[in-house]
């Protein structure tokens, strides 16, 4: 026996085709949107990651500006603190520096010379006196300036005077101090360092 098939097959295989292009079409799209979602969530994972590394390196930086500040602090106390020490060390080495400018007056003024007044400023010696006359005073300054202690004797001015019932001549110089330099322990050792 013949067996006819009267149902429209081909209007069902075309619908069986149209189901499956839409099932195929949602599940691109669903891929699609799931590609687009993850790809979302990775870079927003990403762009928080790098914030958090931001902020990471924003509050170390405030960090190091505080450190940074507080060094500068303490460099600052440490130049005050060898000023302070220079000023002293300056001061202690020049504490007997009065007694050796007395005693290398006395010892290089000659006979005849009267010291009347003696005026230090930093390391000027300004001496006004009485000589007995001009040459007494050359020998003054010759004496000063062959002195370890003193050198460059200027001659500010010379005039006559009457003390009492004598004639001299009154003088006014400048002498300078000669100092002897403080030595820096530090940079001796940077020197020796450097020789080596």
């Amino acid at each position: 026996m013949i067996r006819i098939n009267l149902l429209p097959h081909r209007e069902q295989k075309r619908l069986a085709r149209q189901r499956r292009y839409l099932a195929l079409l949602g599940i691109v799209f669903a891929a699609a949107v799931g590609v687009v979602v993850a790809g979302y969530l990775v870079l927003e994972a990403r762009i928080s990651t790098q914030d958090e590394r931001n902020q990471f390196l924003t509050d170390e930086n405030t960090k190091l500006d505080r450190e940074i500040a507080e060094i500068e602090r303490l460099k600052a106390e440490k130049d005050a603190l060898l000023a302070r020490k220079q000023v002293v060390e300056r001061l202690q080495s020049n504490r007997s520096e009065s007694v050796r400018i007395v005693d290398q007056l006395v010892r290089q003024t000659p006979e005849g010379i009267y010291l009347k007044d003696i005026q230090q400023t930093d390391d000027k010696l300004t001496l006004t006196g009485y000589a007995q006359s001009n040459a007494r005073v050359s020998t003054l300054m010759r004496n000063l300036n062959d002195s370890e202690v003193f050198e460059q004797p200027l001659l500010i001015e010379v005039k006559a005077a009457q003390v009492g019932n004598q004639r001299l001549s009154e003088f006014n110089l400048s002498i300078k101090v000669t100092r002897t330099l403080a030595v820096d322990p530090e940079a001796d050792k940077n020197k020796q360092g450097g020789a080596q």
